[in-house]
């Protein structure tokens, strides 16, 4: 291989890594914020009244975990049925993971999930980084 070839192919392949590293460095929580996302598919024997319990605990979450940034709630109005038996969806937003990591092991967190237990009977939980 020549050497015009050769420097190219370098440059090439400096390009590529310089890429990738600035790629990678945005996926780790640079590109946006972290949202935690929870599904819940209630027991069949749970009432509405205490469905409205869990979903007023929940939301009590927003003001007792200094952590979250945001939280928006609602029940599936999808005409596709495709969900599976889970009927809510709970979105709450940290600044970062750390602020995730603050969350899940808090107090007022473990007292939300022993007021759900009770009437749970699948959860699905899913977290990402939001990207633009």
């Amino acid at each position: 291989m020549n050497l015009i070839k050769r420097l190219a192919l370098s440059i090439a392949l400096a390009c590529g890594i310089i890429t990738l590293m600035s790629h990678s460095s945005a996926q780790a929580g640079d590109a946006g914020v972290y949202r935690h996302v929870v599904l819940f598919k209630f027991k069949d024997s749970t009432t509405p009244e205490q469905v409205k319990t869990v979903e007023d605990a929940f939301r009590a979450l927003s003001t007792k975990v200094p952590t979250i940034t945001g939280y928006e709630w609602g029940t599936n109005v999808s005409p596709e049925n495709k969900n599976d038996g889970f009927t809510h969806c709970f979105l709450v937003t940290f600044k970062d993971k750390a602020g995730l990591d603050v969350y899940l092991p808090h107090p007022a967190h473990d007292e939300f999930k022993s007021i759900l237990h009770p009437f749970l009977e699948k959860v699905l939980v899913f977290d990402f980084v939001a990207q633009k």
